[in-house]
């Protein structure tokens, strides 16, 4: 009896000492607080950090691999409820980090935590983005590019249904992160504390640095290492070496112009403790958001500000760093030396590889990718999380930028998450080709328009993922299409993806003397509702689908051929004879090109790429102005498309 009782008292005294197994329906998940989620918009530091929760993402995309992506409304929500339409119902605790739309509505939005009948959240879909009703304030939330986009994280504990109170919605996308079962979560209320204001606050005053990003690294307490030095053609140069621990918090670079024009002959290289491949190669422009030539992204974490290119992506390393600049030499070119000032910021504290990953990078270009194949952005077979894209854009076929309606898919762990609805849409935007959307370079704190330009038939765009970030515990597959279906327009892509994990993937290209190597179009087309107009005395001018120049006597419409090299050129144009139709003539400036026309005919014709003759364009010479003149038949001029094909 005495042995039983010690066989007892042994099991009931020893049994606690051993932990429970992980997933035990006894166990606990540490909680995750609305706190925690607002950190993560406005602490970089925290982006190497490893976390639990694979994102899922709900869409309006075409499932039957068409262009029908939020058009028609059939693809934009999972069922019915009576007359709402269900958007996405989660299941178990989890938080929904990004909203995004480019056609919200005034139509109520609901949103369901845990089960409740009443609804958490009630308010016209248009105010998730309109900063009119706290908590979803600017700049966390917002619109630019022809996109509207929702940052602020709505935590559920058990549930959460998101209900559409209208007819139809049409496109859009909700991103969901699961969190480990067990977790403790406190649901999304309308009502917060001042505690979670004030960390709100510090989110919008952190996004807010973006008109100033030089300010958006604390500096405080930071250890800097500074270099100047001129970089000759052949050379490599260290800009930053340790044989200890620590982490880069961030660079800052000056190189005068050199990252402008045509070549991208200056390598970044960056290399982290024993790996054998390099965790960043990339040309230094491709890197800092350059396109086309030009600086062109100005965002929180990295990009280019008055002559200064700054990375605040924070680079962790557990025993040595060599991060270097390599100015690859061109043949039969002449390349100056560069002069190069540098700011290294960094610390001491050493990466911990079970909490956080290292930095890598992809570099890719492609000229021309095989018709039905995807765009690959990153291939990565580690654990880690994805982070950022930037991608250059430009078209291989002149006139309309049909490549951007490509979706964008990423699968994680052999499974696809998320399908997107168009490749302006996976960087927040909407709308390409309108005024005030899609229309231009524009830089948000995460994301933005790199340029646009329908004569030059590119674009280009970046997007980086805070409290979004994309984790994956075995692979990831990130791609883009090129093309509204199949994957068959010609496109030259370039992009860089930016990662944290535990080694180089190997799907990097190198940057060749070709590949560094900006492509310039040699024809470029005009449409009417980008073109750049300047009206002038006695004329009146319709923008719809054509334009349509009216006169009582005679007047003029200057044409305005921004961003197109200087060379000589034919100039072609789409016009139409009409039974209003007067008569025309083209100048460059005070030089005539076309003398007059009649444009009359009692049907209306359509005249195809007219040629009307040439002329050198410089930068003085940049426009064309087309004259119309009032004829007893009429006194209107119907015109469209201009190409101009360099000769």
């Amino acid at each position: 009896m005495k042995r039983l009782i010690f066989i007892l008292f042994c099991i009931l005294f020893f049994i606690p000492l051993y932990p429970q197994k992980k997933g035990s329906k006894e166990q606990t998940a540490p909680p995750i607080t609305l706190v925690n989620e607002l950190e993560q918009l406005y602490n970089p530091s925290l982006l190497p950090q490893y976390r639990e929760g694979i994102m899922e993402q709900e869409s309006s995309y075409d499932r039957t691999g068409n262009n029908d992506d939020g058009f028609s409304g059939k693809y934009s929500y999972i069922r019915k409820e009576g007359d709402k339409l269900v958007l996405a119902d989660y299941k178990g605790p989890g938080v929904i980090n990004r909203i995004w739309t480019p056609t919200p509505t005034t139509d109520t939005i609901r949103f369901y935590i845990d089960g409740e009948k009443v609804p958490r959240i009630s308010i016209p879909f248009i105010d998730l983005f309109s900063g009119k009703t706290f908590p979803f304030v600017n700049p966390v939330c917002g619109n630019e590019v022809g996109g509207y986009y929702c940052y602020v994280p709505i935590q559920f504990a058990k549930s959460c249904k998101i209900v559409f109170c209208g007819e139809k919605i049409m496109f859009h996308q909700i991103q969901y992160r699961p969190y480990p079962q067990n977790t403790k979560v406190e649901p999304f209320n309308m009502a917060w504390t001042e505690a979670q204001k004030e960390v709100l606050d510090k989110a919008c005053n952190f996004w807010n640095r973006q008109v100033k990003p030089l300010t958006c690294l604390d500096k405080s307490g930071l250890l800097t290492e500074t270099k100047q030095f001129f970089l000759a053609p052949g050379e490599v140069l260290p800009l930053f070496t340790t044989n200890e621990g620590g982490r880069i918090a961030g660079i800052e670079l000056d190189f005068g112009a050199a990252l402008e024009g045509t070549n991208k002959d200056i390598i970044l290289k960056a290399q982290w403790d024993d790996d054998e491949s390099p965790a960043i190669y990339s040309p230094a422009a491709d890197f800092f958001g350059y396109a086309y030539g030009k600086p062109a992204m100005q965002s929180l974490l990295l990009g280019s500000y008055q002559g200064t290119n700054y990375c605040y992506i924070p680079m962790p390393y557990q025993k040595k760093a060599d991060m270097s600049l390599i100015y690859e030499k061109r043949q039969g070119g002449n390349q100056s030396k560069v002069e190069v000032k540098a700011k290294v910021y960094y610390t001491k504290e050493v990466q911990n590889p079970g909490k956080e990953g290292r930095l890598y990078t992809i570099w890719r270009r492609e000229i021309n990718p095989k018709d039905f194949e995807p765009y690959l952005f990153a291939d990565v077979k580690d654990r880690g999380h994805y982070v950022g894209i930037t991608h250059i854009a430009q078209g291989l076929r002149p006139g309309m930028t049909l490549f951007f309606e490509g979706d964008d898919s990423t699968v994680v762990d052999n499974k696809l998450r998320m399908h997107g609805t168009g490749s302006e849409d996976y960087y927040n935007g909407g709308w390409y080709a309108l005024l005030d959307r899609w229309d231009r370079g524009v830089s948000l704190p995460i994301h933005g328009s790199l340029d646009y330009s329908l004569p030059m038939a590119r674009t280009g765009a970046y997007r980086f993922f805070l409290t979004d970030k994309v984790v994956f515990e075995n692979n990831l597959l990130v791609t883009i299409e090129h093309g509204p279906e199949q994957n068959r327009f010609p496109v030259d892509y370039t992009s860089v993806a930016f990662y944290y994990g535990s080694k180089p993937a190997d799907c990097s290209v190198q940057p060749t003397e070709k590949l560094r190597t900006v492509y310039y179009p040699s024809t470029h087309i005009y449409f009417p509702q980008l073109m750049n107009l300047s009206i002038g005395h006695g004329l009146k001018l319709e923008n719809r689908e054509r334009l349509i120049a009216e006169t009582e006597n005679e007047g003029m419409v200057r044409i305005m051929l921004d961003e197109v090299p200087e060379g000589v050129y034919r100039i072609k144009l789409t016009y139409y004879k009409t039974p209003d139709g007067g008569a025309f003539e083209v100048w460059n400036r005070q030089k005539p090109i076309k003398s007059w026309e009649d444009a009359y005919s009692e049907q209306e014709v359509r005249i195809e790429n007219a040629d009307l003759g040439t002329f050198t364009l410089t930068r003085h010479t940049n426009s064309i102005s087309i004259k119309v003149k009032k004829t007893e038949k009429g006194s209107k001029f119907h015109f469209d498309i201009l190409t101009l094909e360099k000769q």
